[in-house]
């Protein structure tokens, strides 16, 4: 018996309507919708997970009915999941991360530390400040959030104030130095989709991220005045300091895994690897510094070596825990692990795969060719490559999508109409990076919530970079600051 051919469709492919289009899409805000409203905050436990999958599913039967072939939708699936293999590695990597420096003192001495010396009154321009810096020097934005954002909004529940603002504040410091910083990953993508030179981007892309920080330092400032002055906890933290050096031996020494992981991360080690490395260092040295804490943690071994093995071991598959009977300092403590970071996989998995199909059976640019077409003017076609790479950040639910097909679809139409490619790379960037921790059940959402244990939509309203650099892009196409061109442009598309 024959086997049937593996390629080629069983008929011809049609080419997909507006209606074709648009469906996935409208099923996405509609399940997302009534997510939210059956669900809540809730609905990121599971509910738009499952909606995301139906989505895909929807997806995938518009193709079947173009005369696509089921082999072609699978090996669509597989190439998105082939797509975010680093980012798993890298999510559970964070998640035993956070495991193991609750259990060695890493977090606990930077709380410790941090409410001794941050301020209440500027609390949070602080934090997007260092998160700022230190993204800038390593390169990410996720390791950021992940380490430094995490100690920064535990030490804000220390300090009774807001950790929905701090959070916002991490994730604005972090995208700015993830912007600016050379060993970025995103930012490397970028220059290489436009082909313009890395430190050119770099300088361009300058030109909305530095004003807008600097308005979302104003800002992040003034909700510190007038909050700080509210702030009076006092005995509060007097009681929390005193437990954690209760519990833990509060030394500069507990310091080093974080020092490693900057060291690891500048000398360009992958992000995955470096985590790892951090945490396995950080459980060896928990073990000597923190022998009290890896007891009580797995009681009943009796052979320090044994306890230790386990100790870390479960640390980095099932978090870490410990009660105290102080709530602030349990909750900040009690989190971490691998298992931790599943709910948020099963988010990005699902995304993903709905945008590869999306993209792969020409749904997207079925919507985005007539939006080329029908953007005359500069300043349109600004708006358009942003709202494309935002809309991309909405139902693809990957930045990575979000950043390469609008690099890829509007190049050719930014040369042809006489603009620089700089312009389109510091665009792509604005609207497809610098948005995506702005979407729940995009990657980038759904790890800055997991991480920063605060919900996306908690801490959306704060993300003031996030927003401004965005507007800034268009606002200069419309206005033809910072525009450059590389030839005269016809007179039909000066704005």
């Amino acid at each position: 018996m024959a086997d049937e051919p593996e390629d080629g469709p069983p008929g011809p492919v049609r080419e997909p309507s507006v209606a074709d289009a648009v469906l996935p899409m409208a099923v996405l805000v509609l399940l997302v919708a009534g997510a939210l409203a059956l669900f809540g905050l809730d609905a990121l436990d599971g509910p738009i997970q499952v909606a995301l999958i139906l989505c895909a599913m929807v997806a995938a039967l518009v193709a079947l009915k173009n005369g696509h072939r089921w082999e072609e939708i699978q090996r669509a699936g597989q190439g998105a999941l082939s797509s975010i293999t680093s980012a798993m590695f890298i999510l559970l990597a964070v998640g035993a991360l956070i495991g193991v420096w609750n259990l060695s003192g890493t977090i606990p001495t930077l709380v410790y530390y941090g409410i001794q010396i941050l301020s209440p009154s500027w609390y949070y321009a602080a934090t997007a400040l260092i998160c700022g810096l230190i993204a800038l020097s390593i390169g990410s934005s996720w390791t950021t959030a992940g380490t430094i954002g995490v100690g920064l909004v535990g030490v804000a529940g220390m300090l009774g104030v807001s950790t929905s603002i701090t959070a916002g504040a991490v994730i604005c410091g972090a995208y700015l130095g993830d912007k600016l910083s050379p060993l970025s990953e995103t930012t490397v993508l970028t220059a290489q989709l436009v082909k313009v030179d890395l430190h050119q981007h770099i300088r361009r892309q300058a030109w909305t991220s530095v004003p807008a920080f600097g308005l979302a330092f104003l800002v992040l400032l003034v909700l510190g005045l007038v909050q700080g002055p509210e702030v009076q906890n006092p005995v509060g933290e007097a009681t929390e300091l005193s437990a954690l050096n209760g519990i833990y031996r509060i030394t500069p020494l507990n310091l080093l895994p974080l020092v490693l992981l900057a060291v690891l991360s500048v000398r360009k080690v992958p992000a995955s690897l470096a985590l790892a490395f951090s945490a396995l260092f950080a459980g060896l040295l928990g073990a000597f510094l923190q022998p009290s804490v890896v007891a009580d943690f797995v009681p009943g071994e009796g052979n320090p070596v044994l306890e230790s093995v386990k100790a870390v071991w479960s640390a980095m598959a099932n978090g870490f825990s410990i009660d105290t009977g102080i709530g602030e300092i349990d909750r900040l403590l009690s989190r971490g692990g691998m298992d931790s970071m599943l709910a948020t996989l099963w988010l990005i998995i699902g995304a993903v795969t709905f945008g590869a199909l999306l993209e792969e059976f020409g749904l997207i640019a079925r919507l985005v060719d007539p939006l080329i077409r029908s953007a005359g003017s500069t300043g349109r076609l600004f708006l358009t490559v942003f709202l494309c790479g935002f809309g991309l950040n909405v139902v693809a639910g990957d930045q990575y999508i979000a950043l390469v097909l609008p690099s890829r679809v509007f190049r050719l139409e930014f040369e042809r109409r006489g603009l620089a490619p700089t312009n389109l790379s510091r665009l792509a960037a604005d609207s497809g990076t610098v948005t995506s921790p702005l979407v729940p059940w995009n990657s980038c959402g759904a790890f800055m919530g997991a991480v920063l244990g605060v919900p996306t939509l908690s801490y959306l309203p704060y993300c003031v970079f996030n927003y401004a650099s965005p507007a800034l892009s268009v606002l200069y196409g419309i206005t033809g600051f910072k525009v450059e061109r590389t030839e005269a442009a016809p007179d039909s598309e000066q704005r």
